[in-house]
């Protein structure tokens, strides 16, 4: 939806009652049913299987615009791991009722539930996937109080033993917090977690895999071309390169979020990893790959659907494995090199602004005040940037390895 479109406090407080029932949305699924009674109440619509379902968030103004967008957030959340937010809801209160409130899943899936609104979207996905994967099989019964320290280095230990020591280090985080949720809530006095700060192997930080010499670039642009796979795949995989956005935010684009007469797309704040909006201007090639791409995909919400559930986005692991089917090593290049890939080539050969090149990356940007630049700052300038980048592809991919004039002089 449109950005004018949405609704803001003053518009809420305007709307009066008429004879009938009436809905004012707000983007996403969210939106204000106004009662002919007055009452203003807060409603999420979503599909599940197919089939069209609701859920309550309260009335207005007790629960603000702010929290009806975070309560919607953590539900789309819900909705991306395949967990029907209704049932969820239904599951929590029952815990509450029927269960130990102090057990560790319970205690988990609060803490959860109260922090998980000010995360970016692709940020809740793994924290909850991971509890629920490699936490709360094994801990989750539990009383809170009888954890100790050596049970939680059995959980952290079993991950590690797959070759998974980053996640093991974010899984004790992970685990580290909801203690301190448990003390903040008054069900303990101490957390075990921090004695285990020492007991993982340390992370052997590396940088994500990119190709970034022009020819090789220009040659991984002719693969891509000629990727035999399923066409949405390949529409992702040209994307990726023209938009360098982080790989789980191509994999997540909504069409409602694609304004193809404007060339632009709308990255809502809620998944976004600054927790704000991010303006991504299409170039000329963009707006032909999405062309390209709506016969197939338009009728739906995703761009790049899940081949098997069409109301999911696309797997985690579908760009990454077109490209090991392509024949390019993941010591080569990974769906997050073509973030690294851009950044480089902007700066070194087509000399863009680092300014210009950072805001497109979505990383912070500060003025000389300190004040992080809004996410229409230079908008003109980054559009132009993007279709220089766009021809400049072109030219690789067509084996050259010159930097178009109109890069130049500017």
């Amino acid at each position: 939806m449109a950005e004018q479109n949405r609704l803001n406090t003053r518009r809420i407080d305007a709307l009066k009652p008429r004879e009938k029932d009436y809905k004012v949305p707000d983007g996403a699924g969210l939106y204000l049913m106004v009662s002919k009674a007055g009452g203003k109440l807060w409603r999420f619509r979503y599909r599940l299987d197919g089939k069209p379902q609701q859920l309550a968030f309260g009335k207005y103004p007790d629960v603000s615009l702010k929290e009806a967008r975070d309560k919607r957030d953590q539900a789309r959340v819900m909705l991306a791991q395949g967990v029907d937010p209704n049932a969820a809801r239904k599951a929590t209160k029952a815990a509450r009722h029927g269960k130990d409130p102090n057990t560790f899943e319970v205690v988990a899936r609060e803490w959860f539930e109260k922090r998980s609104p000010g995360w970016a979207w692709s940020h809740a996905s793994r924290v909850i996937r991971r509890l629920e994967r490699d936490v709360l099989p094994w801990i989750g019964e539990a009383p809170i109080r009888s954890l100790e320290a050596p049970d939680i280095l059995t959980v952290a230990r079993r991950i590690e033993q797959r070759g998974a020591v980053e996640t093991a280090h974010r899984a004790l985080r992970d685990i580290s917090a909801v203690f301190r949720f448990a003390i903040a809530t008054a069900r303990l006095t101490r957390n075990p977690a921090p004695d285990l700060r020492d007991a993982l192997p340390s992370i052997q930080k590396s940088h994500f895999p990119a190709i970034t010499d022009p020819v090789e670039v220009g040659e991984l642009l002719r693969a891509i071309d000629g990727y035999q796979g399923d066409h949405v795949t390949r529409c992702a995989l040209r994307l990726a390169p023209l938009t360098f956005v982080r790989p789980g935010e191509l994999r997540r684009a909504e069409w409602s979020e694609v304004d193809l007469d404007t060339a632009t797309w709308l990255i809502p704040a809620a998944k976004m990893k600054s927790r704000a909006d991010h303006v991504v201007p299409l170039s000329r090639q963009a707006v032909a790959t999405c062309k390209d791409l709506k016969p197939l995909t338009g009728h739906g919400r995703y761009l790049f659907p899940n081949a098997r559930h069409h109301d999911r986005p696309m797997s985690e692991n579908a760009v990454l494995a077109a490209l090991r089917g392509m024949g390019v090593g993941k010591d080569r290049m990974v769906p997050h090199g073509f973030r690294a890939m851009a950044r480089t080539l902007l700066d070194e050969a087509l000399h863009e602004r680092p300014d210009l090149i950072e805001h497109q990356l979505a990383h912070q940007v500060r003025d000389p005040l300190g004040r992080a630049y809004n996410r229409t700052q230079h908008l003109p300038e980054r559009r132009a940037m993007m279709q220089r980048w766009a021809d400049y592809l072109d030219t690789l991919r067509e084996g050259g390895n010159v930097v178009p004039i109109t890069a130049a002089g500017r």
